[in-house]
This record gives C-alpha cells, sequence and structure tokens, in this order.
C-alpha cells in the first residue's frame, strides 16, 4: 500500500467551496486548543470573512490529502448545543445546516481536551446524537500525561459508540499525520450509534417527530425541547405540524416538571459523563509542577490583580512605546518618498495627488500596522498561553458595576495607544452587548494621536506653575486622561441601560493550565490581523486622506502663484544667504495660508463659523476641526498653514501665532476658556477615520458608527460650549 502524504498548494490556487470535495466543521469547548489546531492543519491556506448578518468572524481553511481537498470551517468554541452567547447560536446554527449561504457540513471533527474530558464529553455526546460522521482530536495529551491523567484510548472510544479518537499535541504537531488522513476519510465513515442518555427525552421527541410536516431529526426536537421557542429556532419551528406545536408546551411541562430545562439536561448528562469518565480516566497522585504553582499563585486575588497591572503595564508600554519608532519611520519614509516625487514631477496637481494625497494617504493606513501587530501579539500569547482568562476573572466584578465583563478590560487599556487596535481585541468578548459597549467606550480613551494637541495647548496656554509637589501642566494633562476614562466608563454605562439593555450574562470560563503557544499559531494569527485591517479598514482610511488632500488643494487661486514669484525676486535684490531662504520660506508659508483660506476646506470654515462662533472658534480653528475629522494627527499641520508657519509647524512659533490671534474687532481668540473648550472638545469627539471603519468591520453595520461620531461630537460640542460660555462670563 502506498503511504499517502500531504500535499502543500498555494492557497490562490484552490477557490473555496469550489474544489473542496467535503466540507468539515471543526467544533470543540473554547480554551479546548481547536484554533491551534486548525491553523496547524490549513496554515496559509485560510481565509476571514463574516458570517451573514453578524459580526462573528467566519475562519475557512483548505487541507489537501493525496487528491482530496478538504474544507474546515473553525466554528466559535461552544459548551454545548444549548445555545447561549451570539457566537454559541452561530456554531450551532452551523451544525444543524441553518446559516444562509452554507451547506450542513459533511462532517464534524471534535477538538477534546484530555485534560479536561469533564466538561468536553457534555459536548461529545450531544454531537453524536446528530447521527454525522465525526472524529475526535484529543488534544493537549501532553499536559494530560503531566498531570498524572492517563486516558484508555480505546475503551473511550468504545464508550463513544465506535467513533475515532487520535491523541494529538497541536503545538508541537504530534499526531497530525494520522488525523489528517482520518478527516480526507471522514465523508465516507457511519456515523456512530445513538447514546440514549435520557430515555424520556428520546420518547418525547418521537411523539413530536409523528406529527410533525417533514422528516426531522431526533437530535434537533431534543434541543427543541430543552431550549423552547426561541427567535434562533423560529424556522425550525414551522417544520412542525400544528399539533406538534400545540403539543410542545404540554410535552415539556410532563417532562421538565418545575425544574428549569436545561438544569435538568445538564444534571442527567453531567450524570452520564461522570460514569464514563470512572471507566476510562484515571488519575495518579497530583504533581505540582511549576505551571500548576504559578496557577494557582496568579488565581489569588491579591498577587493576581498586582500582577494583571504589571502586564498591562507592559503591554500598554510596548503599543505606546515600541511601536513609536517604527511609526517614526514609516512617517518619514512616507514624507521622503512625497519630497521625491515632488521633485520629479515639480510642482502641480498631478504631483500633489501623488506626494500629498495616495502616498501620505497609503502612510496614514500603514502607519498602524505596528501598534496592531504588536498589540495582537500580546493578545494571542497572553491567550495561548491561558492568561487571557485570568485577566477576564479577576477584573469581571469591577467591570460588571459599569455593565461591562471582565474580558473589556485589555481592550480599554490597548486604547490609550490607539482606539484601532483596542477595537479590534473586543473579539475576545463574546457576549454581543459587552462588546459593542466596549467599542463604544474605547474611543473616549485618551489615544497617542491626540497627545500633540494637548501638548501645544497645555504648553502655549496653561502656566507651568507647581501647585504642591505637582506641576500644573502635568495635571491638566492627566485631568484629561481621567476625563477620557469617565466618559468611557459612562458611556459604557449609559448604553447597557439603554440601546443595549438587557440581562447581565452569566460569565462562566474555564481556567486552562498555562502552555508554552505555538509559534506557527500567533504568526498565522498577526498575518491574519494584518489582511483584516489592510483590506477593510484600510481602504476607508485611504479614501478619506485623499477626499481631505483635495479640500485643500482645489481651487486654486490664479493670484497667489505670480504674487509669490513677485515677492521672491524682490527679496533677491536685497536678501542673500540664509536671510533669503528664510524670507523664501515666509513667503511661501503666507502664500500656503492665502491658498488654505480660498480652497473647499477654507470656504467650509468660513462657511460653519457661525456653528462654532459659540465655542470661540474662528474660520481657521473651525477649518483644522473639520481637516481633523478624519485624522486628528492632522490638526497641527493644518493649524501651522493657515497660521503660516508652515505645516511642519514649529511647536514655539505656532504657539507664538496662536497668542496672537485675534478676531476682526481685536479680541483674542484663543483665551483660556476657549482653550479649554477647545480641550474638552478633543477629549470627546470621534476625529478618526480608522476608529470609524474599525467600528463599521467589527460590528458590520453602519448604524453604530454614525451613532458613535454624531453621539461624541455633540459631548464635545457641548462640553466646549459650556466650558467657553461659563468661563467668558
Amino acid at each position: 500500500m502506498t503511504k499517502r502524504s500531504e500535499i502543500r498548494i498555494p492557497a490562490n490556487e484552490i477557490p473555496f467551496a469550489k474544489r473542496s470535495d467535503a466540507s468539515i466543521a471543526v467544533v470543540g469547548n473554547p480554551n479546548s486548543g481547536k484554533s491551534t489546531l486548525f491553523n496547524r492543519l490549513t496554515g496559509l491556506k485560510q481565509r476571514i470573512g463574516n458570517y451573514p448578518g453578524v459580526t462573528v468572524e467566519r475562519h475557512v481553511g483548505l487541507l489537501k490529502v493525496d487528491d482530496k481537498v478538504i474544507e474546515l470551517v473553525d466554528l466559535p468554541g461552544t459548551h454545548s448545543l444549548s445555545a447561549h452567547s451570539l457566537e454559541e447560536h452561530i456554531a450551532v446554527d452551523v451544525i444543524f445546516g441553518r446559516v444562509q449561504d452554507m451547506e450542513k457540513p459533511d462532517g464534524i471533527l471534535v477538538v477534546l481536551d484530555a485534560t479536561n474530558l469533564y466538561q468536553g464529553l457534555f459536548l461529545v455526546q450531544q454531537l453524536i446524537d446528530l447521527k454525522m460522521p465525526m472524529v475526535i482530536a484529543l488534544t493537549m495529551t501532553d499536559a494530560a500525561q503531566r498531570s498524572g491523567i492517563g486516558i484508555d484510548i480505546e475503551r473511550l472510544r468504545a464508550v463513544l459508540g465506535g467513533v475515532p479518537i487520535y491523541p494529538i499535541v497541536a503545538t508541537t504537531g504530534a499526531g497530525l499525520p494520522q488525523l489528517r488522513l482520518a478527516i480526507a476519510d471522514m465523508p465516507s465513515l457511519v456515523p456512530a450509534e445513538r447514546i440514549v442518555v435520557w430515555p424520556e427525552l428520546t420518547e418525547a421527541a418521537r411523539e413530536l417527530a409523528h406529527d410533525a410536516k417533514e422528516p426531522i431529526r431526533f437530535a434537533e426536537l431534543e434541543r427543541l425541547l430543552i431550549d423552547g421557542p426561541t427567535d434562533a429556532n423560529r424556522a425550525f419551528l414551522e417544520k412542525l405540524g400544528g399539533n406538534a406545536r400545540d403539543k410542545l408546551e404540554s410535552v415539556r411541562d410532563s417532562l421538565f416538571g418545575i425544574e428549569p430545562p436545561i438544569a435538568k439536561d445538564a444534571r442527567i448528562r453531567y450524570a452520564w459523563v461522570r460514569k464514563v469518565l470512572a471507566e476510562v480516566q484515571h488519575s495518579a497522585p497530583p504533581f505540582y509542577s511549576w505551571r500548576t504553582r504559578i496557577a494557582g499563585f496568579i488565581n489569588r486575588p491579591v498577587p493576581g490583580t498586582i500582577g494583571l497591572f504589571l502586564v498591562m503595564a507592559i503591554v500598554f508600554q510596548a503599543v505606546f512605546a515600541w511601536a513609536t519608532p517604527i511609526m517614526d519611520s514609516i512617517d518619514a519614509a512616507a514624507a521622503v518618498l512625497g519630497a521625491n516625487v515632488t521633485q520629479a514631477l515639480g510642482e502641480g496637481a498631478f504631483s500633489s495627488l501623488i506626494a500629498d494625497g495616495i502616498i501620505a494617504g497609503v502612510g496614514s493606513v500603514v502607519i498602524f500596522l505596528p501598534q496592531i501587530l504588536i498589540l495582537f501579539l500580546f493578545i494571542i500569547l497572553l491567550e495561548d498561553s491561558g492568561y487571557l482568562a485570568r485577566a477576564a476573572y479577576l477584573m469581571d466584578r469591577a467591570m460588571r458595576s459599569v455593565g461591562l465583563s471582565g474580558q473589556s478590560i485589555i481592550p480599554m487599556i490597548s486604547s490609550f495607544a490607539c482606539a484601532v487596535p483596542g477595537i479590534m481585541a473586543t473579539r475576545v468578548i463574546p457576549n454581543r452587548r459587552d462588546r459593542i459597549a466596549t467599542i463604544m467606550a474605547a474611543p473616549f480613551m485618551t489615544c497617542s494621536a491626540r497627545l500633540p494637541v494637548y501638548a501645544l495647548l497645555i504648553a502655549a496656554f496653561v502656566p507651568a506653575r507647581q501647585v504642591g509637589f505637582m506641576n500644573l501642566q502635568g495635571l491638566v494633562l492627566f485631568g484629561l486622561y481621567l476625563f477620557g476614562i469617565l466618559a468611557g466608563i459612562l458611556t459604557a454605562l449609559l448604553i447597557r441601560k439603554t440601546a443595549l439593555r438587557g440581562p447581565k450574562p452569566s460569565f462562566a470560563l474555564m481556567l486552562p493550565e498555562f502552555r508554552r503557544p505555538n509559534l506557527q499559531t500567533v504568526l498565522i494569527q498577526l498575518l491574519g490581523r494584518a489582511k483584516v485591517f489592510l483590506y477593510r479598514a484600510g481602504t476607508v482610511i485611504f479614501a478619506v486622506a485623499v477626499i481631505v488632500w483635495a479640500l485643500a488643494y482645489f481651487p486654486r487661486s490664479e493670484s497667489i502663484a505670480p504674487e509669490v514669484e513677485r515677492q521672491q525676486t524682490v527679496a533677491a535684490y536685497t536678501l542673500s544667504g540664509a536671510e533669503l531662504a528664510a524670507e523664501h520660506q515666509r513667503i511661501e508659508n503666507v502664500a500656503a495660508a492665502a491658498q488654505m483660506e480660498q480652497s473647499w476646506l477654507g470656504r467650509a470654515g468660513h462657511f460653519v463659523e457661525p456653528v462654532f462662533a459659540p465655542l470661540g472658534w474662528d474660520w481657521r480653528v473651525s477649518s483644522a476641526v473639520i481637516a481633523g475629522f478624519p485624522a486628528r494627527e492632522v490638526v497641527i499641520a493644518v493649524l501651522g498653514t493657515v497660521y503660516a508657519v508652515g505645516d511642519e509647524a514649529d511647536e514655539g512659533r505656532l504657539s507664538r501665532r496662536l497668542k496672537a490671534s485675534t478676531w476682526p474687532d481685536g479680541r483674542m481668540v484663543f483665551t483660556l476658556p476657549m482653550v479649554i473648550g477647545l480641550l474638552i472638545f478633543y477629549a470627546c469627539c470621534l476625529q478618526c477615520a480608522a476608529t470609524l471603519a474599525v467600528i463599521r468591520r467589527e460590528t458590520n453595520t453602519w448604524r453604530w458608527p454614525v451613532f458613535a461620531w454624531l453621539y461624541m461630537t455633540s459631548i464635545g460640542y457641548l462640553g466646549a460650549l459650556l466650558a467657553f460660555q461659563i468661563g467668558s462670563a
């Protein structure tokens, strides 16, 4: 017999769902090693999309064995077929073939954690009832051996009706060749016999099936009896005849009595699980490894909380500081490339489009990548090592007081560096309401893009005097950070009490043993995150950057260029050397300010000036704010242009120009109340096209990003209005 081997082929040569011979669903408990195994089996031959109409990601990969191409669908983790969260509903619907534009899978690859058979066998027994071809991948067998857990594989297979079981170690690849061959042969397997754990439930399902309008599997009817009529199974209820629907409630009453159906189902099935474990699992005297000792220490409240803040400090420092040199390099490279293009093509609309529109637009997308990759590197490492579950557990009580869960803490803290990776990090939150509330709160955290504006205004208008042992300027900056935190928390609480009102979800999770992350899995997930950002959020950011360039560049004035040439010619007769270069630069800055004023952006500033006049802003401040809506980073450059100090504005010169700025009647524009209001506005307002694009991506609708923009802009406007009016009074 010829030995079969895996053949690697480029992913772009295999159209998904077109040339695959079978579709296999990868199912398992959370933290069971399911995604690690999926990545080991598919490598880079995978894609990421969304399930129709929801925000849950759909991971699909290809496995090529001999001449067979198997499509693997990595389903969200679930503890049972009684779904509670959105992710669990998706997993159950895919298994039952209820998802639009998706065929029911041809088989199921069950990922069973060898260190936690008690929880995993509960799901396995329910899946066997589906009468589908099935293979079990018994993961973390190395960890089970270290913990002294012995498993009789042959006996377990017999108890489970003959389902093939393959012990593997996903992180090292041990056992994967045999598993690949079993997956390729899975569609031809004969489904295992149903395990009748609860005869009364089976009989009740048979009674309903007798009155149904069309043939229905017992497993689906059993889920209907346990879960009852819900929105999720409304379409399934239509398959029942009128008699069956009328009989449903009476059958459920006689079957469950006063005991909650899910509780009774769990009690009976877990009794079966305990009986199975007594037969197949043998535990040696406990061996306290260094992993066990560390886990026991970290799980304690005080050391665990201290450790969490240390870890978060490292993550925050990495995202905030480690990414800065790379981001500066990207920014400098974009500037140099733009300057070279301008020098090569000369002045004109086309060269400006290439340099200031396209190159700068691409740079504004790529500049976020270092922060995103560094943040997700830490999140993936923390999740794969088992620490992320402990962090959520430790912070759950504190976060639940504001309507969130412990899993919101990492996205919230990450947003201090940048809201884009922070919002993308909300994918670790299984509950939809908690996820969206966290997304809405994240942009209030003081990100790095706000700091240049804060630094300019605080240095120029807040006295550098001591208040006790603290500097007043530092206190104001600290106050802005606290203000953002408070605004974000109150926003999350308000949204959870109104638009996302609902019961607090039960927060149950398994604390996995500490384990070493797999390098291949980490790199694959990082690559996936980068692709998602560049393909989806990046297109929006790039488009907005080009639009802003067009608003600032057009229309061109026919009188400015000749006047610049005339003034520079006059200066050449009287000046030379450094003085002439400085005068030429001054003339160009004044011309750029004049061009900006008569551009569409400047005209928009004049047009909206009456709207912002109650805040104390003139057209120049209004123009800078409008230009800053796509990205706050451009505010300083726009202010430098409109105040004729150049788009590479020197902070000292720009500060002096701001202090000297006046209204036509001689009143100062930048008064202390106006500056305080402007700081409040920037602390609240959502001025970031990247953030809006990512919110759209993560919520799968424009409703939430539009709401976030309107809500935060309104809060910022109202805060600036109160600060200016009360301060000026």
